[in-house]
């Protein structure tokens, strides 16, 4: 799914980085555009800090380009468009949570009204509270408070819903969403597969420093050539990973979850070995099923390329 030209806000080209001897991108390729959100996914040590980090200017890139709309991302006047959430940040403990934001909000040319920015974050009623006597959940919304105080063209959203109870995790969502209807381009790391399908127009999947998928959340789970099929049995997961079909058995709270590529098989062999099966229920593959084939499939590939 190649992002349209005329909409492309940043960029990378031909990108290289390597930490000593360890190249984590070598000639990498990679675009976002306004209106958008794109969640960079795949497993840790891909990859996807590194391409989050050269895009705001954070790192530089040893071979390559690196355009942040149109100017090098270490550029104030293209920083000063940009809002990041980073996964680890700190926030100054002396201060209440309504002066952290204005003064971060200071910063920015564009800024927004604080008490905008609080009812945005749901932190109106913690606007008098010290930063030091905030939970987790709590200090997230701040820096997520920090990250759209400036009406940033690009936001930058690292494991942005950490702490978040379910109900604040959707009321974030709805406020990103707000702003890309607008034209926000959203850059979204998460291994939150829920919040990848819900929020992403455009899914990227790093595995080893490369792009092994590109493309919508329903394209990115048309991959993978099997069906998901929930179980609720008193029998233990390894009792099934053997039936026709299956290539993955887990226990998902009270239910089994299967993932099978000849579901009438596997559901005429799990009856047959537990007649008393209270529930069944069959579905696509999910976003998770298919970000863990891609990256065994790139493993594979790339084993094979070595030998």
């Amino acid at each position: 799914m190649l992002p349209n030209p005329s909409s492309t806000i940043a960029s990378l080209e031909a990108a290289t980085k390597a930490y000593g001897a360890h190249r984590v991108l070598d000639g990498f390729d990679f675009a976002l555009e306004a209106g958008s959100v794109t969640a960079l996914l795949g497993p840790n040590g891909a990859g996807k800090s590194t391409v989050a980090g050269l895009l705001t200017g954070r790192l530089r890139a040893d071979a390559g380009t690196v355009n942040l709309f149109g100017r090098d991302p270490s550029d104030p006047l293209a920083r000063a468009r940009i809002g990041v959430m980073l996964q680890a940040g700190g926030l100054p403990d002396t201060l209440t949570v309504a002066e952290a934001v204005n003064l971060h909000a200071g910063y920015f040319a564009r800024r927004l009204p604080t008490a905008a920015v609080l009812e945005q974050a749901g932190l109106t009623a913690l606007s008098g509270r010290r930063c030091d006597r905030l939970s987790g959940g709590e200090a997230r919304k701040v820096q997520f408070a920090m990250a759209i105080a400036g009406s940033p063209d690009l936001l930058v959203l690292d494991e942005p819903t950490t702490g978040f109870d379910p109900e604040s995790r959707r009321a974030m969502w709805d406020v990103v969403r707000a702003k890309v209807d607008v034209g926000t381009a959203v850059l979204l790391a998460t291994h939150h597969m829920d919040e990848a399908d819900a929020l992403a127009d455009r899914i990227v999947v790093i595995a080893d420093g490369r792009i092994v998928a590109d493309g919508a959340p329903a394209a990115i789970k048309a991959r993978v050539a099997a069906t998901a099929i929930r179980l609720r049995t008193r029998l233990a997961a390894d009792r099934f990973r053997a039936l026709p079909g299956v290539v993955k058995a887990e226990t998902v709270g009270a239910d089994l979850s299967l993932l099978t590529t000849a579901p009438r098989l596997t559901l005429e062999a799990a009856f047959a070995i537990d007649p008393a099966l209270a529930h069944f229920e069959v579905t696509g593959a999910s976003l998770e099923d298919a970000l863990a084939n891609l990256v065994q499939s790139n493993r594979t590939t790339a084993l094979k390329e070595a030998a």
